[in-house]
């Protein structure tokens, strides 16, 4: 999804002067936002994955323990 972001980073890294006097910084600043977004969704999806996980191994156990 950041792709777009990396391609115009590299861009601007082509040119020197740019990347030496800080005329790639707002292009780095909108790659490290997308990044973030990215992560923030990625956990929030494998905070609800464990959830599920851990709600099925509850279930697990008591249905085990229930045959006591």
């Amino acid at each position: 999804a950041c792709k777009d972001f990396f391609d115009a980073l590299e861009a601007c890294h082509a040119n020197t002067w740019l990347k030496w006097t800080g005329g790639c910084n707002q292009t780095k600043f909108n790659l490290n936002r997308c990044l973030h977004a990215e992560s923030v969704a990625r956990a929030a999806k494998n905070r609800e994955a464990s959830k599920a996980r851990t709600a099925r191994r509850e279930q697990a156990l008591q249905e085990l323990h229930a045959s006591d």
